[in-house]
Parts: C-alpha cells; sequence; structure tokens
C-alpha cells in the first residue's frame, strides 16, 4: 500500500502543491502512478525526498536538482557526477555560512549598540566611545 499526495505532505512538511510542482519539474521519477494515475508514493520515495529538500533549501536551483536525479536514475555511470554535484553544492553552502556569519557579526554588534545605549538612556555613549577611542590612539 502507498502514500497519497496528501499523507506525504502531512508527514514531509511540504505542501501538495510543492510536490505537484516538484513531479512537474521532473525531480520525482521514481513516484508510482497507481491504476487510476494518482502519484503513489512508496516508502523508499522519503528519502528521495528528503534529500531533494535538503538541497532545495540550501540553495541548489531545481535544474541542478533535476540534473542529479536524472544521474541517479541513470545509476553507476554517472556515480563521480553526483560526487561532484555534492562536493560542488558543499562548497556553495559554506560560503554562504560564511556570510551569514559576518551578518551575525554585525546583528550582534547592533544588538550590543541598542543594548547600550537604552542602559545608557542615550545613543550619545557611543560617540563619546567612539571619541575616547580615537582619542587612545
Amino acid at each position: 500500500m502507498g502514500y497519497t499526495i496528501s499523507e506525504v505532505a502531512d508527514r514531509t512538511g511540504l505542501t501538495a502543491h510543492t510536490l505537484r510542482f516538484y513531479d512537474k519539474e521532473g525531480l520525482l521519477p521514481f513516484v508510482d502512478r497507481n491504476k487510476t494515475g494518482n502519484r503513489d508514493f512508496k516508502e523508499s520515495d522519503f528519502e528521495w525526498l528528503a534529500v531533494i529538500t535538503c538541497l532545495k533549501k540550501s540553495g541548489m536551483p531545481i535544474k541542478r536538482i533535476k540534473q542529479f536525479i536524472d544521474w541517479c536514475m541513470e545509476g553507476d555511470p554517472t556515480l563521480y557526477q553526483r560526487l561532484e554535484v555534492f562536493e560542488t553544492h558543499k562548497r556553495a553552502v559554506i560560503e554562504k555560512i560564511t556570510e551569514l556569519e559576518k551578518y551575525m557579526e554585525k546583528i550582534d554588534y547592533k544588538i550590543w549598540y541598542y543594548k547600550t545605549a537604552i542602559n545608557a538612556g542615550t545613543e550619545a555613549v557611543h560617540s563619546q566611545q567612539t571619541c575616547a577611542l580615537a582619542e587612545d590612539n
């Protein structure tokens, strides 16, 4: 017995609309159809969906995910290409994490800035600190 699209949506947190879109884009060639033509998901399809979700949420474009899925469907001759997809994507994710860490530094600074200003009752405390730092140099 398989799973309906709504059951898969409930279990994965993806919407039925997203699952239909993924199917339309060719990301779900592994999903069978029942006698009436409805999608009939198997237990093993959930791992596929987890990989697709991981790649999508970490910034991989749909076209690149489709290429990866196509290579998976081709089997062993494409192992090197699939490895390269993940190695390349890992580098992109690391770059994004580095970028986000820089943004986090700015956010942390602004949190400190506003807490200090609130505690002092004014933003002037920051301009005084800046002047004091300039005099020390």
